[in-house]
């Protein structure tokens, strides 16, 4: 499907957050799409994965979630990347998390060339984000990569983690993990598949034992196409089913 991308703002509460928008260059309306990005920023992988995702017949948005202190991170996957990211991390606090991701879900949905039904996916940190939309929001489907902190003690800010927030999750959700990765600990990966169980969210956890944290993406040492590839494929599925 051909595509046209541009770079849009979405506004939050007063503000611009920046975004990057993929969406198929003729006819719709489509379904929305957000995608969250890693600490790394709405960079080359992030606006990839966007326009893939409008590829396959979705408008889709890709907020910068850090607009509040550093709205132009664009940083590549190295020492000095990950450095900035993770110092723009320690900033975000939920509430404000929840505020970007109402903003743009109702971005989405205000556009002429969008339908009332949206999903959200992102990496890392987006992944966390994209669980926090599922519960604070309502979109129909939500795809959470390597979501970190979904089931820590605490969420950004000191306030609930995402996972304390699951009985408010009415669309269905598809958490993936790599059973190598040791930032997320098996056992938070075991508790979020229990509490989507316990609220009886439609919901599926993926681990794939071969993949480390980051196997989605081809630009990174830990890219895993194997499981990368699976992966993308239940996405599809995921957004066919829930989102047309």
């Amino acid at each position: 499907m051909e595509i046209k991308s541009e770079r849009v703002t979405v506004p939050v509460n007063g503000a611009n957050m920046p975004a990057f928008l993929a969406r198929p260059s003729s006819g719709g309306p489509y379904p929305g799409v957000v995608v969250w990005m890693e600490i790394f920023g709405v960079n080359s992988h992030i606006r990839d994965v966007t326009e893939r995702v409008a590829r396959e017949g979705y408008v889709a948005v890709a907020p910068t979630f850090f607009h509040r202190t550093a709205p132009d991170l664009d940083e590549g996957y190295d020492d000095k990347g990950r450095n900035a990211g993770i110092a723009q991390m320690q900033k975000l606090h939920a509430d404000q998390m929840i505020a970007d991701a109402r903003a743009a879900v109702a971005y989405l949905r205000g556009r002429p060339d969008t339908t009332d039904k949206i999903g959200v996916m992102g990496f890392c940190i987006g992944g966390h984000m994209t669980y926090l939309t599922a519960a604070e929001t309502d979109v129909a489907a939500a795809a959470s990569f390597y979501g970190g902190g979904i089931a820590a003690p605490q969420g950004p800010g000191g306030q609930p983690a995402p996972i304390h927030r699951t009985n408010k999750i009415r669309g269905k959700v598809l958490a993936v993990f790599g059973g190598k990765d040791a930032m997320i600990p098996a056992s938070q990966v075991d508790a979020i598949r229990a509490a989507l169980r316990e609220h009886s969210v439609d919901g599926e956890v993926v681990v794939y034992d071969a993949a480390d944290h980051g196997f989605f993406c081809d630009q990174r040492a830990t890219y895993h196409e194997a499981s990368a590839k699976d992966a993308w494929e239940r996405v599809k599925k995921l957004f066919a089913a829930e989102l047309r």
